[in-house]
């Protein structure tokens, strides 16, 4: 709305005081803090893959979990990745390169690293599906033929939920977050500072990376080291 005020050379509505003190009066009333989506972190991916089938859609489903949470990817930089976007090592581990994203609108493109979990059930839904080039990911009919067409990326939440519900978990709170906020969870639990997490996420400040893992931090945090050394 701002913008096309902008563009139109008319005063932005938002900056008039009666829709500024309205604000105020929301964020007093509301709190400005936001549903935070359920993790899917080492524990749960565990369950998940205990509990996943054999068939197309279901390999699909696993590889795309795993590939979103080696690259803490958003949903519409992993439904854009395509097989030209990879490139395999000798090892069993892939590098892959995000092209374009919410923060980097330029194209100037981010490389991520993929393991070699995430590599073997990678090739195992391209092999099956009979995907040589184009979209990695895409729609599988009930039939169980593949489209040549990318996954919608409203698609990617149905199938995170899909398959925590599978493995027993509550998946009412799981979205297309849910593979990013756990992935950021982890690599603070293993030790990872902010920077290193915003590096691996493509965030620009570390509000979001710190927001996701806020408990783990406060179990590193000052009040912490203070009961650690003998401050009780």
């Amino acid at each position: 709305m701002a913008t096309l005020h902008r563009a139109a050379g008319l005063p932005g509505p938002s900056k008039a005081e009666v829709v500024r003190l309205a604000l105020k009066r929301m964020v007093r009333t509301l709190g400005t803090r936001r549903h935070q989506a359920a993790p899917l972190g080492k524990a749960e991916i565990a369950q998940i893959f205990e509990a996943a089938g054999m068939t197309l859609s279901e390999c699909r489903d696993v590889s795309l979990l795993l590939v979103m949470r080696d690259m803490l990817a958003r949903r519409s930089e992993v439904v854009a990745l395509e097989v030209a976007d990879l490139e395999f090592a000798a090892d069993g581990t892939a590098t892959v390169i995000i092209r374009r994203s919410k923060t980097d609108q330029a194209g100037a493109g981010a490389v991520c690293w993929l393991g070699q979990q995430t590599v073997r059930e990678l090739s195992r839904w391209l092999d099956a599906a009979g995907i040589a080039g184009g979209p990695i990911f895409r729609p599988v009919s009930k039939a169980g033929v593949v489209d040549d067409t990318a996954l919608a990326s409203g698609e990617v939440s149905r199938i995170l939920k899909r398959l925590a519900h599978q493995a027993g978990l509550e998946a009412s709170t799981v979205s297309g977050h849910s593979a990013r906020v756990g992935m950021a969870q982890d690599l603070v639990a293993r030790g990872a500072d902010l920077p290193a997490v915003m590096q691996a996420g493509r965030w620009k400040t570390p509000a979001m990376p710190a927001r996701y893992a806020e408990r783990l931090l406060a179990r590193r945090g000052a009040v912490a080291r203070f009961h650690e050394q003998g401050g009780d």
